[in-house]
């Protein structure tokens, strides 16, 4: 097996991280994969619509920041047929290599990049050494860059294996919105799946360290409210408009003030808010754009009712209307024992790999659970592998970065999995 060298999958990965794409923007993103794809031998490469449900696409930006991403990607010299097939945030990709008699197994990469400014600090890796995102106000914070070369890595060393089976690699959008793993689920593209693996670099573990099976994963659901109610003169006629930014206010006091629930952990958090259009005039509009969580899907289920009660009592308290829609959702799930054993047996005898911790609580939210389930629902078994990074700044924080070393441990241990899975089948 041959698996690429550190120097490729690195250029690979600076080369994704320069161009950090959000949620359904991933044109330039999908484009490069899809390069990629069709340069290895594989035996069918799907793109856009072709891996994602009709109707399930949550939290799609309106089309004229569409356009504006689309431009951009067509500017850095995307493929152009590639991008028509991506065109309105059809994002995303997914590739199929047919080796024989064996197991059908996929594993799930996201390729998301985060509306974030990346620091400008010569102490950043990225800035020092000349990979620093090139698009403003967007950033590969979370290591999706990592996650998209290491699953290009493990396809082709897969694919220069003696591997028997069928291995589907899905490169998904929208993970940071919660929004690309529930259209990817329904496309059907995993329904024949034996096994599924979910991979994330970093998660406060080590570089050298692997973490078999991630579990204690967040419910969580996220939600926009938008109230509205009537503009009226400040100074000359308080009484007369209906006070949205008000009602706003009233909502998040109270979402806060949820009661938490005997059976598990609970979070709420109203992350962004705004209203109002000038300050001598009472405000018609006001929004929300929060998240609920929970410990398992009920617990998540039990604040998402009590929160939209808090957001239309506020509403109706100060004579407002609202909407309540929702922007992304995921359940919780499990990593499967039969799947763990065989990522931390082959973890624990890989080049690079200093520790083995064999579960651990995520504690927060990933829509890879979307997928785990839909694989665990037709009888089939699922993991989410942690592969360990040295990260100078948190998940998220502007000065994140990763420790390449862990890109070639991270496509040695999944690909060593896979062949393991393929001919062991547990």
């Amino acid at each position: 097996m041959s698996a690429p060298s550190r120097e490729r999958l690195v250029e690979l990965r600076r080369e994704l991280h320069r161009k950090p794409e959000p949620a359904w923007r991933e044109f330039w993103t999908t484009a490069r994969i899809v390069d990629e794809l069709e340069a290895m031998d594989v035996d069918e490469v799907l793109v856009g619509r072709e891996v994602l449900a009709d109707g399930e696409r949550i939290a799609v930006p309106d089309d004229e920041e569409l356009r504006r991403w689309y431009r951009r990607a067509e500017e850095a010299g995307a493929n152009p047929e590639t991008l028509e097939r991506l065109r309105g945030g059809y994002t995303g990709a997914a590739a199929t290599l047919e080796r024989g008699d064996g197991p059908t197994i996929a594993l799930r990469v996201d390729i998301d990049g985060l509306p974030r400014e990346e620091s400008t600090d010569e102490e950043h890796a990225p800035v020092r050494e000349g990979f620093r995102s090139e698009h403003e106000g967007a950033m590969h914070a979370c290591g999706h860059d990592a996650h998209a070369a290491i699953g290009l890595g493990v396809l082709e060393a897969v694919a220069d294996s003696d591997f028997a089976g069928t291995l589907k690699v899905l490169f998904q959008p929208a993970e940071e919105a919660i929004g690309g793993g529930k259209p990817m689920a329904e496309s059907g593209l995993l329904d024949d799946v034996d096994y599924l693996l979910a991979v994330h670099v970093g998660l406060d573990h080590p570089t050298g360290e692997v973490v078999a099976g991630v579990e204690g994963f967040l419910a969580v659901h996220q939600f926009r409210a938008d109230f509205s109610g009537e503009p009226a003169h400040a100074g000359g006629r308080p009484g007369s408009g209906r006070n949205a930014v008000q009602a706003m206010a009233a909502a998040v006091q109270n979402l806060y003030a949820i009661p938490r629930h005997e059976d598990g952990a609970t979070r709420v958090n109203a992350g962004r808010v705004g209203g109002g259009s000038a300050t001598n005039v009472i405000p018609e509009t006001a929004h929300i754009e929060g998240e609920v969580r929970g410990e398992t899907t009920d617990l998540m289920e039990y604040m998402r009712e009590r929160a939209r009660s808090v957001i239309e009592g506020a509403a109706a308290m100060h004579d407002c209307d609202v909407e309540v829609t929702p922007e992304g959702e995921a359940p919780g799930a499990e990593s499967d024992d039969a799947v763990v054993d065989v990522v931390e047996t082959v973890a624990g005898r890989t080049a690079g790999v200093d520790s083995v911790v064999r579960n651990d609580d995520l504690g927060g939210s990933e829509d890879a659970t979307v997928l785990m389930n839909r694989v665990r629902e037709r009888g089939g078994r699922a993991a989410y592998v942690g592969v360990g990074t040295d990260h100078p700044g948190g998940h998220h924080t502007a000065t994140f970065n990763v420790d390449e070393d862990s890109l070639v441990a991270g496509v040695e241990v999944l690909t060593e999995s896979i062949l393991a899975l393929a001919r062991d089948r547990p």
